[in-house]
């Protein structure tokens, strides 16, 4: 099986890239899965259904979030009605919305996914190891392959997720940080892992930000309004190949499409 995972959405240009290119990278792939995390896809912070919606139109089959899942509050109603659309699973109980889906892929292989978000340098939340056993005791015993996006700041928070998930799941995928690592392996316990899937969006500027606004707020701490600029337009994502029959990962490659 198949799966293409798409790194954080960013503003209109990443939605562009990906309305423009994503059904073309699905099918030249051979995708089978298709999930992106959409949470900065609504100018850089937040998702309105409006965008959820097209990014499912161009072709997500399940979109993760992250800390910026509630800056928009037209998200908070429709995130109980859309299950495809999951938000870190270890937000108190009460959060609007689900952590985890199950569903059957295009090639009728049954998945699940997992959204987890971490806690060094994060707002403050429920453990996400323990809410990783805590949901993975819900997906049914027939579900072999699982996908999970930790959106964590920390990169020693990530790889630590990867390893205690080893074996369990099919891939522990981090994202948040919106620089792509180099560190893409499968684990020995057959667990696919990258420290972070990096950014579909403008790379001419800093994580997603007009470097001017950005360097300015280094410069003289005062507050300052972020704008998501256009230039180098990029879709970062990785590939994963995964055994239907049980789950573990065969391969992890990086996938990253450039605008000419």
């Amino acid at each position: 099986m198949r799966i293409l995972f798409v790194g954080d959405v960013v503003g209109s240009p990443g939605r562009k890239i990906i309305h423009d290119h994503l059904a073309d990278t699905v099918a030249q792939r051979k995708v089978d899965l298709c999930i992106v995390n959409g949470e900065n896809a609504a100018s850089g912070f937040g998702i309105t259904p409006r965008l959820a919606e097209e990014l499912f139109a161009a072709g997500a089959e399940v979109i993760t979030g992250g800390n910026h899942i509630w800056d928009r509050k037209e998200i908070l109603d429709y995130l109980p009605h859309e299950p495809r659309l999951i938000r870190p699973a270890n937000f108190p109980p009460g959060a609007p919305g689900s952590g985890l889906y199950v569903g059957k892929a295009k090639n009728g292989v049954d998945y699940a996914v997992l959204d987890l978000q971490g806690r060094t340098f994060m707002p403050a939340l429920d453990c996400p190891f323990r809410a990783a056993e805590r949901e993975l005791a819900r997906v049914p015993e027939n579900v072999k392959v699982i996908v999970v996006d930790i959106h964590a700041e920390a990169t020693s928070e990530k790889q630590a997720m990867g390893w205690f998930l080893d074996g369990k799941v099919s891939v522990v995928l981090g994202t948040h940080t919106h620089v792509a690592t180099a560190d893409e392996r499968v684990l020995p316990g057959g667990t696919a892992y990258i420290t972070d899937v990096g950014m579909t969006g403008p790379h001419d500027s800093v994580i997603g930000m007009d470097k001017v606004g950005i360097i300015q707020r280094f410069l003289d701490g005062m507050p300052a309004r972020f704008s998501v600029p256009e230039g180098d337009v990029r879709m970062n994502a990785v590939l994963i190949d995964a055994d239907e029959s049980t789950g573990h990962a065969r391969s992890i490659e990086r996938v990253v499409l450039r605008l000419a």
